[in-house]
């Protein structure tokens, strides 16, 4: 059998095969983050036909504080659940999994869309914002932070998703706590590796609370920033030791500081070195994305052991029927 048609198993999720849409924004949801209509159909047309084991929607705001941009879905409070509700039924009827991303932007968000005080680890812009000189975080604001994530992923699963992804990459809160370049701060959640990725372990550990022993939990991160300075490799591997061993199920490689994109590079799984370094320290499996745009790039990444699952974007993006031909190319 193709490695890419292979089931995966995690708790209770359990993929048909080892192609995953990842997050991309529509900001398609209305002003306030609730559902539209054009966010369902968007999709409804992404995953019809089933040919996608899992879909992971973009990045939904966990609080007001932390929203990117106008448009983007909000699981911010109860209200927004059934909306989410509608939403996972149309993805499962099509016979996909859903996963759902959570994040706060943290200083990558602006006054004027939030109307709200821009917060981060340090006093220091955000590459991935619009260059506003955010405030630091108090201790208490943190803890609140962590408890707004976990109350968030409880929302996820009762909106009837299969699973739970930490955002902790492209810029945003958890990698500006992650990155050296953004984070200054002199307290417990700054200095080493351990310090800067204190917040996440809380946030795991405090999502695991919340959605129980058997709800996986995947979390994106930004392992290498592509800057000197940021974020390195050998960070991200003690980074990833430590998620795993916090509860992680699914670890999701990407780019840092630099978002999904690694300089200087566009070949099939660019971010395979990432990969690669990472999958060499934990037993849970790694999810590659990035410049995959054939079935067979997808499948010959999985035979070399760069990952256990490819995430296809961008050709998804532009061809919603690029799934259900990829995975028919590899069926005997």
């Amino acid at each position: 059998m193709s490695h890419l048609l292979q089931p995966l198993s995690v708790r209770t999720l359990h993929l048909k095969n080892r192609l995953v849409m990842p997050p991309m924004a529509t900001a398609k949801a209305s002003p306030d983050g609730s559902m539209t209509a054009a966010l369902l159909a968007y999709y409804d047309e992404k995953s019809s036909g089933g040919a996608i084991g899992l879909v992971i929607t973009e990045h939904c705001y966990v609080t007001r504080q932390g929203m990117n941009r106008v448009g983007q879905p909000s699981i911010a409070d109860d209200g927004t659940l059934d909306g989410w509700r509608e939403m996972t039924a149309v993805i499962h009827r099509n016979g996909s999994k859903a996963a759902m991303q959570i994040n706060h932007s943290g200083g990558a968000c602006s006054t004027a869309t939030t109307g709200l005080e821009v917060v981060s680890a340090s006093d220091i812009a955000s590459p991935t914002g619009p260059g506003e000189i955010p405030r630091p975080l108090t201790r208490d604001e943190i803890a609140a932070i962590v408890g707004q994530f976990a109350a968030a992923a409880r929302r996820v699963k009762e909106a009837g998703f299969d699973g739970v992804e930490i955002h902790a990459a492209h810029g945003y809160l958890l990698n500006q706590f992650f990155s050296p370049l953004t984070n200054k701060r002199t307290d417990e959640y700054g200095g080493d590796v351990l310090g800067r990725i204190r917040i996440h372990l809380e946030v795991i550990v405090a999502v695991r609370r919340a959605v129980g022993d058997d709800f996986p939990i995947l979390l994106r991160l930004g392992a290498r920033d592509y800057t000197d300075g940021g974020t390195r490799i050998e960070d991200s591997v003690v980074a990833a030791s430590a998620f795993e061993r916090a509860g992680v199920d699914i670890l999701d490689i990407t780019g840092g500081l630099t978002g999904y994109i690694r300089p200087g590079h566009d070949e099939p799984g660019y971010f395979a070195e990432l990969t690669e370094a990472v999958k060499r320290v934990v037993s849970i499996p790694v999810m590659l994305t990035g410049g995959v745009t054939q079935a067979e790039q997808a499948e010959q990444l999985l035979v070399d052991g760069k990952a256990d699952l490819i995430g296809v974007g961008r050709a998804i993006l532009k061809d919603s029927g690029w799934a259900q031909r990829a995975i028919r190319a590899m069926q005997p």
